[in-house]
């Protein structure tokens, strides 16, 4: 082959390459959150809310003091908590449960869920629940609708 061959034949590769079209990064949805109206429970304030991007949701409890403490009064002391997170896909089954044990000092803090992916319009619905002796737990609700 010769050079002016050669040289054509690299042309026409390299023409061939930048013709091509770029694959572009696919957007990522953004992610919005919402919460649910917050209970009083064990002596505290809780609230659950949901992280959505796109079809993929992830629910977590808070838990907070319920007000400001007093004025020159002492930190609460440590509470030990039983929280339980339920996350349902409304009309589609059981819900998935987590509970665990969690110490609760005067900040607050989050329980979290796993993220789940349900089906364009689907509602997804989560109870937070906290309990600690002898209070029994009252759960709050949130739910969201996933659009599309």
């Amino acid at each position: 082959m010769n050079r002016s061959a050669l040289l054509a034949a690299g042309a026409v590769c390299l023409t061939a390459l930048t013709a091509a079209p770029a694959f572009a990064d696919t957007p990522v949805p953004p992610t919005v959150t919402s919460c649910g109206p917050s209970g009083l429970q064990a002596g505290l304030s809780t609230r659950v809310c949901a992280e959505v991007t796109g079809t993929t949701v992830e629910f977590y409890g808070t838990v907070g003091l319920a007000g400001p403490p007093s004025p020159g009064s002492p930190a609460p002391a440590p509470k030990e908590l039983l929280t339980t997170l339920s996350v349902e896909v409304v009309g589609a089954g059981a819900p998935v449960t987590r509970q665990g044990p969690v110490v609760f000092t005067a900040s607050a803090l989050e329980v979290r869920g796993e993220a789940a992916s349900a089906p364009c319009g689907s509602t997804v619905r989560a109870a937070f629940g906290v309990a600690s002796f002898p209070w029994a737990a009252r759960p709050v609700v949130h739910e969201v609708t996933l659009g599309c």
